[in-house]
């Protein structure tokens, strides 16, 4: 049987609920199919936002021979055989490659070529930023279209599309469960209509225990278990910290988003305390980006260890913060003269730069003259 997500998805703009900032009049996706404007690109946002629709909706415009990847299980060999096998099509080729931010560094490196000449069109769809998981080549050569979560508005009237019947009170529980994400809504629907036949409170909170939807990347659990993570390494927990680890690789969490929270962790929690973090917590993203599961667990269990027992210092990420809200308070302070850059005679007249020492005497502020007297690093 047809699971409802795909008896329901929308098979035109006209049809497609949520992202109006890309698909409304006058905006890129929807200008580039009313223009007929075949490009590569990459859809980036959360879960169940329509991402896998829009891409369908896009080749479907240009009549064009759509192959479905994903990249957790697809290679090299899959994008060599669709060229191949359609090297002699007159239509346009789309590969709609999802999660490429799975995709590693090397097979990243073989859809260069290809998305160059122009052999085939790329399209993207990843939950994980593309600057950090799409290699600078290729994304050179894509642009980045970002999806929102969908409101409590759309998402009403994506499960009034279903035509399931249930009250007010079990859609609003579905769209409160949900969190904006259509694909986990049209599941927990489904999956109760098919267990219980009725879709009520009672019965929606039943099939949500059922292990098919008990984990979910952008769920609840999720976001638990990667707060307990951090914590635990804040409090310099070692042994809290490598469990967490393990439950989150045990549950299939993408080991590039771990190493990217072990990344920002160094910065903003060990910081000054033990500077090499940073360096240490790079390589480990580095080396898992390179080597891949499961040798990668061996280096993040490494990286793990060295920032959970590393000296803790804050200092710079709350002086970052309070220099952020400064400059949301005052905007932009005029800065002193003897700061400003003077390549004209124009500016040498104004004072610009007039009593800049290389090496002023200490103490002496060089912040604007409103909040000279504000300490941001304490």
């Amino acid at each position: 049987m047809i699971p409802l997500a795909s008896r329901i998805r929308p098979k035109s703009l006209a049809e497609f609920i949520g992202q109006e900032q890309l698909v409304g009049e006058g905006k890129p996706l929807r200008q580039a199919i009313e223009h007929e404007h075949l490009f590569s690109f990459v859809l980036w946002g959360p879960p169940g936002v329509g991402k896998t629709t829009l891409a369908k909706i896009y080749a479907r415009a240009f009549n064009a021979d759509l192959i479905e990847l994903s990249a957790v299980s697809a290679g090299k060999g899959d994008i060599r055989d669709f060229i191949n096998k359609r090297a002699f099509f007159d239509q346009p080729k789309v590969l709609f490659l999802d999660e490429i931010h799975r995709f590693n560094k090397a097979q990243q490196d073989y859809l260069l070529p290809y998305v160059e000449r122009g052999d085939l069109y790329l399209i993207g769809a990843t939950t994980e930023n593309p600057s950090f998981s799409v290699i600078s080549p290729l994304l050179s050569r894509l642009r980045v279209f970002t999806l929102k979560s969908l409101t409590s508005d759309q998402m009403k009237q994506i499960i009034e599309r279903t035509k399931l019947k249930m009250s007010n009170k079990a859609r609003d529980w579905v769209i409160a469960f949900a969190d904006g994400d259509a694909r986990q809504a049209l599941n927990v629907l489904e999956v109760t209509e098919q267990l219980y036949s009725k879709i009520t409170v009672p019965n929606l909170k039943k099939a949500y225990q059922n292990k098919q939807l008990r984990y979910d990347k952008a769920g609840e659990e999720h976001y638990n278990t990667i707060s307990a993570f951090i914590k635990s390494m804040r409090a310099s927990d070692v042994d809290a910290a490598i469990y967490y680890l393990a439950r989150m690789l045990a549950a299939g969490e993408d080991p590039l988003f771990i190493a990217r929270r072990m990344v920002v962790f160094a910065s903003e929690d060990v910081g000054m305390g033990q500077p090499t973090a940073l360096v240490v917590a790079n390589e480990v993203f580095k080396a898992v980006q390179e080597v891949g599961l499961p040798e990668g667990e061996i280096s993040l269990a490494h990286g793990v260890t060295y920032l959970a027992l590393a000296k803790k210092d804050r200092r710079a990420y709350n002086a970052l913060r309070s220099a952020q809200a400064d400059v949301q308070k005052h905007g932009n302070l005029p800065i002193p003269l003897k700061l400003r850059n003077a390549p004209t005679k124009l500016m040498k007249k104004l004072d610009y730069g007039k009593g800049y020492e290389m090496y002023p005497v200490k103490g002496e502020s060089c912040l604007p003259e409103k909040i000279q007297k504000k300490k941001y690093f304490e």
